[in-house]
């Protein structure tokens, strides 16, 4: 049951506009190139070495430890939904590599001059979240900060023969999505006041939806599954080009397959950019090749930064009518596939056509 609080638009105590803001690409890879040790545990069996999206420490033959953390500032108004969307977005690391949640450990920074209700709804949107997931809040930590911000440190499992990863991509494969993009233009539009209540409450419904059953769709599919992620922050092609580079191999992308949120475009033609896309774009823009005529509006869809987008995986063709049987229960959209080999980073390119 809801409780009574007064009325805030949380998204205006947030310092950035619309999705979850990150880092960007170039200052995160200087910022822990330092971190990169030169021996590690033989039982870490996903570090700093690659960075993928959760670190993964080998127990036994049967069993390996997930372990993530995320959080950031308001993306929507209501602090339930904030709440959810923080927790979907936190367990969605698990699910990427493969695994199950077993417990979170609640991370707050609250204004102290903010109703303590409004947290209690924040906690109670991302308690919900981890009951869905099957796992239990197990503890947290709580500092005072003039802008709100939550999210949680995640534990997972998974057998360490099955774990997925970034890394693995193969010419010829499909490279299949399991949710619309448009989270970024569609908060933002919310932001400053553009969004229509239909609008808000789709992109919401999306940003709730967990990953597992898209996760255990790929676990299923056993070896055609080659790499995996899930697509956040910095957008699809940003984390295409993660793939890509640790693949070293060339991805082609159809523009026109990629499945967008309800009026996702229209708040792009609308000016709703939020800040993390330009920055995800002055990253990237030298890496992608976008075809020719292609509509600055469209082209706002290759930036846009997500919050608990979907699972973004490169598979073996086989596989795909296997995933495409899934729906309604869990939809994998068709995007691209993946090109050739290239011999270093340096060379590998992302097309869009």
């Amino acid at each position: 049951m809801s409780i009574d609080i007064p009325p805030i638009r949380l998204t205006t105590l947030a310092g950035s506009a619309g999705c979850a803001a990150k880092m960007g690409p170039q200052n995160l890879a200087q910022v822990v190139s330092p971190l990169k040790q030169t021996s590690v545990p033989l039982d870490l069996l996903v570090g700093l070495d690659a960075i993928d999206d959760a670190a993964v420490y080998r127990l036994n033959d049967q069993q390996a430890v997930i372990s993530t953390a995320d959080f950031f500032p308001p993306v929507v108004d209501d602090p339930y939904s904030y709440g959810a969307i923080a927790a979907a977005n936190a367990v969605s690391d698990i699910y990427a590599m493969g695994g199950k949640v077993l417990m979170a450990i609640n991370l707050v920074a609250w204004p102290d001059d903010l109703d303590p209700a409004i947290l209690r709804e924040v906690l109670r949107g991302g308690s919900d979240i981890i009951a869905q997931a099957g796992g239990a809040i197990a503890g947290g930590h709580t500092i005072i900060d003039n802008e709100p911000k939550y999210g949680l440190s995640v534990t997972g499992l998974v057998h360490p023969d099955h774990i997925l990863t970034k890394g693995g991509a193969q010419p010829g494969d499909i490279l299949v999505l399991s949710k619309p993009l448009g989270a970024g233009l569609i908060t933002t539009a919310q932001k400053r006041n553009k969004v229509s209540d239909e609008d808000i409450q789709a992109a919401i419904a999306s940003m709730t939806r967990l990953n597992l059953k898209a996760s255990e769709a790929l676990v299923a599919a056993g070896a055609g599954v080659h790499a995996a992620t899930d697509v956040t922050g910095f957008g699809i092609m940003g984390h295409a080009r993660e793939m890509a580079i640790q693949s070293l191999t060339n991805m082609r992308f159809e523009l026109e397959a990629f499945p967008l949120l309800q009026n996702a475009r229209h708040y792009a033609e609308l000016g709703c950019i939020p800040g993390g896309a330009q920055r995800n774009k002055t990253f990237l823009e030298a890496h992608v090749c976008i075809r020719e005529g292609i509509d600055p509006v469209d082209q706002a869809i290759l930036w846009d930064p997500q919050t608990s987008g979907g699972l973004f995986a490169a598979v073996d063709p086989a596989v795909w009518p296997q995933l495409a049987a899934q729906a309604p229960d869990v939809t994998f959209w068709r995007i691209g596939e993946v090109t050739d080999r290239v011999d270093n980073e340096s060379e590998v390119v992302l097309e869009v056509r």
